[in-house]
C-alpha cells in the first residue's frame, strides 16, 4: 500500500458540497446529525487492528512542500496493511472555504493540516474537533515543542492543533552581489545591514533591497513591529494595535528604504522575489518556503540564508505553523477515528522527514536529526525562540487583508504617511474585530 491516492477537489465537487451543506442545514440528512460532531473514539492502544479502512487527508501542500508530504503518506501506507490514506490537495486560497462546506455537508475529511492562525476560525465554524483527550494516545506533550507554537494551538480552552512545523521569514542574500560591494551576506543587526547596503550602493549595486507594496509586506512589517516592541492586535481579539509608536517606527523604516533609493518604487507583490531570483537585489526577506523553489527554478543563483537582522530592539520574526487537525463528522465512525489517530501519530513520530519540505519541524527531537541538520533551513534553528505568531482570533486574517495590508500599501506607495495609514486602518480593524466577537460569540 505504498501508493499515494492523491485526489484534487474540483470546482464542480466544491459546488456540490456547498449545496449539500445548505441541505444539511435545512435538516435534509435523516441518517446523521445536522451538526458536525466531535468524537475522540475509543482509545488507540498500540497499532490499529480494526477492519481495513480508508481515511481522507486534506491539505494545501501544492508547492515545494508537496513531494515531502506525498512521501510521508506513501511511507505510512506502506508501513501497514489496514489503513489507506487518501490525500486531497487543495490550494490554500480555497482550502478553508471548501473544508467548511465539506464537513457541514457530511462529506468532510478525517485528518487535515491547517495554518495555526486559522484554527480559531475553523473551531468557531464547527469544523475541527478538540484534541485534548487524544494527546497521550498520539504521543505528544507540551515539552516536545517550542512554547509559543504549542500555545497557539489552543483556542477557547481547548487544543485544536498539533504542530507539524514552523515556517518564518528569512534574510536571503545574493552572495556574488554582496561580495562585489564588500558587504555582509548574513547581517545580524540594523547597523550590519545598513552598513552593508551603503557599501553595496557605493560599489555600484543599485537598489540592493526591494520593498514590495503587498505580499509579503505585511509579514515584514509584523516582524519589525514585534522587534520594536509592539503587538498588532490585542490577545482577546477586541482591538487592533498595529498603529502604536512601534508600528509607526517599523513602517517608517521600510518607507525610508524607498525614499533613500535602496529600494525601487512601486514594487508589485512578490516582484522582489522574482527580481532576486533574476540576480537583482542583493537582499530579500521572504519565507523559507522559497528554499525548494530557488533550488529548482534558480539553480545557478548563488545565495545564502540567515535569520532576519534585528532592526528594532528585540530579535523577532513573523512565523506561522502547519498544525495537524481532526475534523468533526456528522456520522462519527470509530474505526476511522482510530485510523486517523494512528496516522497522526505516524506524522508526528516521523516529522524529521518533513525537513525535505524546506520548513522547520516543530517537534524538538526532529530538529536534532541528520535529516534536519543537513537542510538549508537548519541555520534558522537558533531563531526558533524568536518566532512570533498572530493571536488565536477568529477571522483575523480577513480583517488583516482589509486593513493592515491596505495601510502598508498606502504608505509604501507614498499615498499616506506611515502614521496616517496605520491610524485610519487600525480604527477600521477594531470595528471589524468587534463585529467578529459578536458574530463568532467570542467573549472579550
Amino acid at each position: 500500500m505504498g501508493r499515494v491516492i492523491d485526489v484534487p477537489t474540483t470546482r464542480r465537487e466544491f459546488l456540490t458540497l456547498s449545496a449539500l451543506a445548505v441541505g444539511a442545514g435545512l435538516g435534509l440528512a435523516a441518517c446523521a446529525s445536522a451538526t458536525p460532531l466531535a468524537s475522540s473514539g475509543p482509545p488507540l492502544s498500540g497499532e490499529y487492528d480494526g477492519p481495513p479502512v480508508q481515511i481522507e487527508y486534506w491539505n494545501g501542500f501544492t508547492g515545494g512542500d508537496g513531494p515531502a508530504m506525498r512521501q510521508l503518506v506513501a511511507d505510512f501506507n506502506k508501513s501497514q496493511d489496514l489503513i489507506t490514506v487518501r490525500m486531497n490537495v487543495v490550494q490554500w486560497a480555497q482550502y478553508y472555504q471548501r473544508v467548511v462546506a465539506a464537513v457541514h455537508a457530511g462529506k468532510g475529511p478525517d485528518v487535515g493540516a491547517m495554518h495555526v492562525e486559522q484554527l480559531a476560525t475553523q473551531a468557531s465554524r464547527q469544523t475541527i474537533a478538540p484534541l485534548d483527550d487524544i494527546l497521550d494516545e498520539i504521543g505528544v506533550s507540551a515539552e516536545q515543542y517550542p512554547h509559543e507554537v504549542w500555545e497557539r494551538g489552543v483556542f477557547g480552552d481547548h487544543r485544536y492543533g498539533v504542530p507539524l512545523d514552523v515556517h518564518s521569514l528569512a534574510s536571503y542574500a545574493n552572495t556574488d552581489l554582496v561580495a562585489k560591494g564588500g558587504g555582509n551576506p548574513t547581517p545580524a543587526t540594523r547597523q550590519d545591514l545598513e552598513a552593508s547596503i551603503s557599501a553595496l550602493m557605493s560599489a555600484g549595486v543599485k537598489t540592493p533591497f526591494w520593498v514590495p507594496n503587498r505580499w509579503p509586506a505585511h509579514l515584514i512589517f509584523l516582524s519589525l513591529l514585534w522587534q520594536f516592541g509592539g503587538e498588532p492586535y490585542s490577545e482577546d481579539g477586541s482591538k487592533a494595535t498595529f498603529d502604536s509608536d512601534a508600528g509607526i517606527a517599523a513602517l517608517s523604516w521600510l518607507t525610508g528604504l524607498i525614499q533613500s533609493g535602496v529600494s525601487p518604487k512601486n514594487v508589485a507583490p512578490d516582484s522582489q522575489y522574482t527580481a532576486f531570483k533574476g540576480g537583482q537585489g542583493a537582499y530579500t526577506w521572504d519565507g523559507i518556503w522559497q528554499i525548494n523553489d530557488l533550488k529548482s527554478t534558480a539553480p545557478d543563483l548563488p545565495w545564502t540564508m540567515s535569520a532576519l537582522p534585528t532592526i528594532g530592539d528585540t530579535p523577532a520574526v513573523w512565523a506561522n505553523s502547519h498544525q495537524l487537525v481532526l475534523f468533526k463528522n456528522r456520522s462519527p465512525n470509530d474505526d476511522r477515528i482510530l485510523a486517523s489517530k494512528a496516522f497522526l501519530r505516524f506524522l508526528i513520530d516521523n516529522s524529521e522527514a518533513w525537513s525535505g519540505s524546506g520548513l522547520i519541524p516543530a517537534r524538538s527531537e526532529a530538529r536534532k536529526t541528520p535529516e534536519f541538520l543537513k537542510s538549508p533551513q537548519a541555520v534558522l534553528e537558533p531563531a526558533v525562540p524568536t518566532m512570533r505568531f498572530l493571536p488565536p482570533v477568529p477571522a483575523l486574517g480577513e480583517v488583516q487583508a482589509q486593513t493592515l495590508e491596505i495601510a502598508l500599501a498606502d504608505a509604501i506607495l507614498g499615498r499616506q504617511s506611515p502614521e496616517a495609514a496605520l491610524r485610519g486602518n487600525a480604527s477600521k480593524a477594531t470595528q471589524l474585530m468587534q463585529a467578529n466577537l459578536k458574530k463568532f460569540e467570542v467573549k472579550s
